[in-house]
C-alpha cells in the first residue's frame, strides 16, 4: 500500500514529539511505501536537520507559505471574478449566523473551498490573490453583511488585513503542486498526522481524486487555535474571525475523512463536538518508545524519597505558580523536601513566565543553609534535560519519588504517560486526559488548588509502601496501552479497513490511449512486493524530493 503522510511542523524535520511518533509508525510499516508531504512554518525547522529517512519513504515534499508556488501570476479579469464569487462565498459562511442550518453552512464553506482549489489548479496559485485588496474588500463585504457577529461588524481595517494575512497562510496548500498524478493522486491513502490545515491537501486529494483521508489528532488543532487567540493576543474582531474559520475548516475535515483517530476520549469529545460521526472514530494512544526509560522503571530505589520532580514546557498553561504556592504547603509539613522543574520555556512568554517562577521561589523560599558557616540553598531548583542534574529525560523523572502535573491546560500529557513508564507515583491536576492516562495508578486533584496538591503529595512521601505499588501499576498499564507496538498495529489495522471499504480505483491506459482493464493484477493490493514492478503509464517512478525541489 502507498501512504501520503501528511505532516505540518514535524517529520521529516528533527525534533517534537509528533516528528518521532511518525518515524515509529513509518519504520514500524516497512510492509507499506510511504510519500511525506510537510507544511513547514519557517526557516527555523531547516536547522533542526531531517531525522534519518527509512528507505520505505519513497519521496519527500516540504513547502512552506511565501516559497511554494510563489505569488503566482496575476489573475485575469475572469480568474479574478471567479475569485472574487468563491472566496466571498467562503467568508460568508464563516460570517454565517449561527441560528442557521449548520448542515447548509457546511456544504456551503465545503463548496466554495473546493472552487477555490480548482481555480488554483487552473490559474498556477492563488497566494496572491488570497492577499490582494479585492480578498480584504470580499472580507469587509462579509463582516457586514446582516447576520455577521457582533464582533465582526465591528472589524477595523487593522483587523481586516491581520485576518485576511492569516488565511492567506492558512490556505496556501491550495496553490501547491501536489495534486496531480506524479503526488498525491498516485497514493492509496493520505494520512493527515494533525487537523487543520495539515490536512487539507488530503481533503483536496479526496476531492480531485477520490483519495481517502485519514485523521490523527493527538492535540486537537482547533483547541490549539483557541488557546492561541487568547485576549491579549488579538482584537476581538481577529479572535471571532479565525475563530470560526478554524471551526469551519475542522467540520469539514471530520466530516470528509473516512476514519478520525483521536490520541484520548478527550480529544474525541472535541471532534464530535464538531459534527464528526462517531462511527468513524476509533481511539488510538500515541505510540511512545518504553524502552528508553527501561533501566529508571526497573530500579525504582533510584529515587529521591524527599524529592517532587516536575517535567514539561514552561508556560503559563503549567501552571508553575500554583505548584510552587502548593509546595510551600508541603515544606510545612516535610520540611526536607525539595523541588526539582525540569523543562525549557516555549517563545517569549515562556521566558518571561520562568522568570516569575524564578522570583516567586527565591520570595517564598529563601536560600537556606544548615549552619552559620554553610552556603545557603534554595529548596526549588530550575534545570533543562542534559544539564549535569538530569543529563537525559529518564534521569530527569528517576530523580524524585513523585512527580507532578500542575497544568490547566492539557491535551494529551505526554510527561504523564513518560513518568508511568519510569515506574513514578504522580500527583495530576483534572484537566485534558488526565483522569484517561493515569486511570487508578495516580492521585487526581482539581486544577488552580494549591492546597490540594500539596496535600495529594504529602500522602504520597509519607507512604513510601503505596507509592511502589502505584509506581509498579502505573508501569504496567502504560507498557499496556502506550507502547509503539500496540499503536503500530493499530494503524496497520486501519489502513486495511480502509482500504477495504474505499479501494482507489485508476484507469490504466495503453500507448494509444485505450484504457487496459486487467493491467493491475488483484495481487497487486496485498501487502508485499509479489512481481517486478513496472512503471506503467500514469504510474510514476519512484523519486524523492525535497524543500521546494528534489531531495
Amino acid at each position: 500500500m502507498r501512504i501520503g503522510l501528511l505532516t505540518e511542523g514535524g517529520y521529516p524535520y528533527a525534533g517534537g514529539d509528533t516528528g518521532l511518533w511518525c518515524d515509529r509508525l513509518v519504520r514500524g510499516l516497512g510492509q507499506h511505501e510511504f510519500d511525506v508531504y510537510a507544511l513547514r512554518s519557517g526557516r527555523q525547522r531547516e536547522d533542526d536537520g531531517w531525522l534519518p529517512i527509512p528507505p520505505q519513504v519513497r519521496r519527500v515534499r516540504t513547502a512552506r507559505p511565501g516559497a511554494a508556488g510563489g505569488d503566482g501570476a496575476p489573475l485575469g479579469r475572469r480568474a479574478r471574478r471567479r475569485f472574487t464569487e468563491h472566496y466571498g462565498e467562503l467568508l460568508a459562511a464563516v460570517c454565517a449566523p449561527q441560528e442557521g442550518s449548520v448542515a447548509e453552512v457546511a456544504d456551503r464553506f465545503g463548496n466554495a473551498l473546493y472552487s477555490l482549489a480548482e481555480l488554483a489548479r487552473d490559474t498556477g496559485a492563488l497566494t496572491g490573490a488570497l492577499r490582494s485588496d479585492h480578498a480584504v474588500t470580499a472580507l469587509e463585504r462579509a463582516c457586514r453583511a446582516p447576520g455577521a457577529p457582533r464582533a465582526a461588524h465591528e472589524a477595523r481595517v487593522p483587523d481586516l488585513l491581520a485576518v485576511t494575512d492569516h488565511l492567506a497562510r492558512a490556505l496556501f496548500p491550495l496553490s501547491l503542486d501536489w495534486y496531480g498524478e506524479d503526488a498525491l493522486a498516485a497514493v492509496d491513502l493520505c494520512h493527515a498526522t494533525s487537523g487543520g490545515s495539515a490536512a487539507l491537501p488530503g481533503l483536496l486529494a479526496r476531492h480531485f481524486s477520490g483519495v481517502p483521508l485519514l485523521v490523527t489528532e493527538y492535540g486537537v488543532q482547533l483547541r490549539a487555535h483557541y488557546l492561541a487567540l487568547g485576549p491579549d493576543s488579538a482584537a476581538p474582531a481577529v479572535r471571532a474571525l479565525l475563530a470560526a474559520f478554524h471551526g469551519r475548516l475542522a467540520g469539514e475535515v471530520y466530516r470528509r475523512a473516512e476514519i478520525l483517530t483521536p490520541g484520548s476520549s478527550h480529544a474525541r469529545r472535541w471532534q464530535e463536538r464538531c459534527g464528526a460521526d462517531r462511527a468513524r472514530i476509533r481511539t488510538v494512544h500515541p505510540g511512545m518508545d518504553a524502552d528508553r526509560f527501561a533501566e529508571v522503571g526497573e530500579a525504582p530505589d533510584r529515587a529521591d524519597a524527599d524529592t517532587l520532580v516536575w517535567v514539561g514546557r514552561i508556560e503559563p498553561g503549567r501552571d508553575l505558580v500554583s505548584l510552587l504556592h502548593a509546595f510551600a504547603e508541603v515544606r510545612k509539613e516535610e520540611p526536607h523536601t525539595r523541588l526539582r522543574l525540569v523543562g525549557v520555556p516555549v517563545g517569549a512568554e515562556g521566558e518571561a513566565y520562568l522568570a516569575q517562577c524564578r522570583a516567586l521561589a527565591a520570595q517564598l523560599f529563601p536560600d537556606e543553609a544548615e549552619g552559620l558557616h554553610a552556603v545557603g540553598d534554595n529548596p526549588v531548583s530550575f534545570t533543562e534535560v542534559g544539564a549535569p542534574e538530569a543529563p537525559t529525560l529518564p534521569d530527569a523523572y528517576a530523580a524524585g519519588a513523585v512527580v507532578v502535573l500542575s497544568s490547566v491546560v492539557e491535551g494529551f500529557p505526554v510527561s504523564l504517560a513518560e513518568a508511568m513508564f519510569c515506574g513514578r507515583a504522580t500527583v495530576s491536576t483534572d484537566v485534558g486526559a488526565v483522569v484517561e492516562v493515569i486511570g487508578g495508578t495516580g492521585l487526581v486533584v482539581p486544577p488552580r488548588n494549591p492546597r490540594a496538591l500539596a496535600e495529594a503529595c504529602v500522602t504520597l512521601l509519607r507512604d513510601p509502601e503505596r507509592r511502589a505499588r502505584l509506581g509498579a501499576a502505573a508501569r504496567a498499564r502504560a507498557l499496556e496501552l502506550f507502547g509503539v507496538d500496540q499503536n503500530i498495529a493499530a494503524f496497520h489495522g486501519i489502513y486495511l479497513e480502509i482500504m477495504s471499504h474505499c479501494p482507489v480505483r485508476r484507469v490504466v491506459v495503453d500507448e494509444a490511449g485505450e484504457p487496459l482493464p486487467f493491467a493491475v493484477p488483484a495481487e497487486a493490493h496485498v501487502p508485499g512486493r509479489w512481481t517486478v514492478p513496472t512503471v506503467l503509464r500514469g504510474s510514476p517512478a519512484p523519486v524523492r524530493a525535497g524543500a521546494e525541489g528534489a531531495r
